[in-house]
């Protein structure tokens, strides 16, 4: 192990900022002053290994309190982890919102993705930069997805400090976005989640139905409308039967693989090995994608009530909710909804009186898409970067912490609350034989009503569409979001269930209904794609690391293109995408291809 440190030195405000964290340092060895450091002793060993997994909240916590990761500062945290310098900044470096380089204590992110380019996104940059101007103390930045499709075009600021402060504008103008980045605490307040939910106080709902309707800040509103019933219910029925009801339900993940809820379950509960950890991915970042946001800020206590389920059915004792960094409001939310759980006796060392302990941390992702990908979360929580392991092992076997691990988010895991109130088989009777109970959708783009939409499974796409109200001249539709496909619109009757998409040469994945009318340019969009891809490709493996590039260069030649101009590029692309699909390590790689590919077969976007 590389221990080197360099001379640098942190300021005293980047050692508060650590310290706050960690708490002040036992040794010299540790960055203590000698005058009152005892110099016999250094923190090593297991001790110190076990103390990696809190590099990535030493970051954000540099970040947040200075805007920016100084050599001092990275060198100073490293000391206190016992972590080599050099494995600590590639961590840095891996995340796209921390910087090592100098940088304005205010950040403005500016969404540039698939909703927020459509609705002038690159308008908006140019005009914040121009109100803005150099000397602003304000540093522009064009992101990826930021999770307010329905919101679009959106802007994101953080104003590092102590507190960090945030503010979010969306739909966002050149004056409220400037707003927003100069004087975060003067920016209007964001509307509240029930806004993204058009159905919201609709009867009939089973995901959505408390939002907008309860107090999500409130415990005990939660519990007046149901909440808590499901855990009851749980220690009722006690660990095996849970498995059994999640199994007898037909519950599948609704992040995109579609795997057994139970199947996965029973697998983690039944290994010997302990402890057993459960995680839940609240990293949703593919473009288009806000359901887990709107349920996290609409409905926060159920997610934690259904991680204690999930966690008493699995033999775990300790959770970890993966958030994305993107996410300040879901943030505060969780964290007040875990304090009020573990302050009322429903987390902690016995929860409801009932002999299981059971808690819950949050752990934020800082902008990387790859770590959606269940091991690439599972190694930014250890400290590493977030980069996809082989498999075998699976998680199920060695995942977090080398331990047998449960990874579910958070849609799949609140679909968890209304199987044990109603029962597996009345759970499994909603949908169809294959794809049962409720699914829902995040529609955007060019449609009356965006928002996230709760329909059973076997819903055809132009049901949802209508809900929607779906606007004239219809171009192409979007299903599940950068790594899924797109679909024509004489195609809306696809049955959106698993089975119905894969017959129908296309995929759900996360629930993405993005719709584009005949304004939006094709063939832009599916370069903006392609750049989304090489940026989050994690670069680990060749086929990906090249082929994301490759793809991007042969449609930056043939946008203006089309016919014969095209088709060496186009043969060029099928090589390429074939060489990603079949050997990349994981689902980034592997799916990197397929909008494109789809607006090639099915849309003649170069025709």
């Amino acid at each position: 192990m590389d221990l080197h440190f360099g001379d640098s030195k942190p300021t005293d405000e980047e050692r508060a900022a650590v310290d706050a964290l960690l708490g002040p340092p036992e040794s010299s060895w540790e960055g203590a002053d000698r005058s009152d450091a005892d110099l016999r002793w250094a923190r090593g060993g297991r001790e110190a290994r076990d103390r990696r997994d809190l590099l990535l909240p030493g970051l954000h916590a540099v970040n947040d309190r200075i805007g920016w990761i100084s050599e001092g500062a990275l060198d100073y945290l490293c000391r206190r982890l016992t972590v080599p310098p050099a494995e600590a900044y590639g961590v840095a470096t891996f995340y796209s919102m921390f910087s090592v380089k100098p940088r304005p204590a205010t950040v403005l992110h500016v969404c540039t993705d698939l909703a927020c380019a459509a609705a002038g996104a690159p308008e908006l940059c140019a005009g914040i930069e121009e109100r803005l101007g150099l000397g602003s103390g304000v540093s522009v930045e064009r992101s990826p997805c930021l999770g307010l499709c329905e919101r679009a075009p959106a802007a994101l600021a953080i104003k590092a400090g102590d507190p960090v402060r945030t503010a979010v504008s969306a739909p966002a103008t050149v004056q409220d976005a400037v707003l927003a980045a100069s004087s975060p605490d003067s920016a209007p307040e964001e509307p509240a989640a029930a806004l993204a939910v058009p159905q919201a106080g609709q009867d009939g709902l089973m995901l959505l139905h408390r939002v907008g309707v309860v107090d999500p800040s409130s415990l005990d509103d939660y519990r007046a409308h149901g909440g808590y019933t499901a855990l009851r219910r749980a220690f009722e029925l006690g660990p095996a039967e849970v498995i059994r009801e999640v199994t007898d339900s037909g519950l599948v993940g609704r992040g995109g693989a579609a795997f057994p809820t139970g199947r996965k379950w029973q697998a983690t509960a039944s290994q010997p090995d302990r402890p057993h950890y459960l995680v839940c991915n609240a990293d949703e970042s593919e473009p288009g994608t806000f359901k887990d946001r709107v349920l996290m800020e609409g409905d926060p206590y159920a997610l934690v009530e259904a991680m204690t389920i999930a966690g008493y059915a699995t033999g775990a004792h300790k959770g970890y909710l993966y958030l994305r960094g993107e996410y300040p409001r879901a943030l505060r939310l969780l964290e007040n909804a875990i304090a009020q759980a573990r302050a009322r006796g429903l987390l902690g060392d016995d929860v409801l009186g009932q002999g299981y302990a059971f808690d819950i941390e949050i752990r934020r992702g800082a902008g990387a898409y790859i770590c959606g990908e269940e091991t690439a979360l599972f190694n930014s929580i250890e400290g590493y970067r977030g980069e996809p392991r082989s498999k075998p092992p699976f998680p199920v076997e060695k995942g977090l912490f080398g331990k047998p691990t449960v990874e579910n988010n958070v849609e799949t895991l609140v679909n968890v609350l209304p199987i044990l109130t109603l029962g597996a088989p009345a759970y499994a009777a909603i949908g169809t034989g294959r794809s049962t109970g409720p699914k829902l959708f995040c529609v955007s783009g060019s449609v009356e009503r965006p928002g996230v939409y709760e329909v059973p499974f076997g819903a055809t796409l132009g049901e949802v569409l209508t809900l929607a109200g779906v606007r004239e001249g219809l171009r192409a539709v979007l299903l599940g979001g950068a790594a899924g496909g797109f679909v024509r619109p004489d195609e809306l009757d696809v049955p959106l269930t698993f089975e119905g998409t894969r017959e129908a040469g296309t995929t759900l994945g996360s629930g993405v209904v993005m719709a584009f009318d005949d304004s939006v340019p094709l063939p832009r969009l599916l370069l903006r794609i392609a750049e989304f891809f090489r940026d989050e490709s994690c670069g680990q493996c060749v086929p990906c690391r090249v082929g994301t590039v490759r793809q991007e260069e042969a449609l930056h030649r043939i946008v203006e293109r089309t016919g014969a101009e095209a088709a060496g590029d186009i043969a060029l692309l099928r090589e390429v995408g074939r060489a990603m699909r079949d050997a990349s390590i994981c689902g980034l790689g592997q799916t990197a291809w397929n909008a494109v590919e789809s607006a090639i077969d099915r849309l003649g976007a170069y025709e």
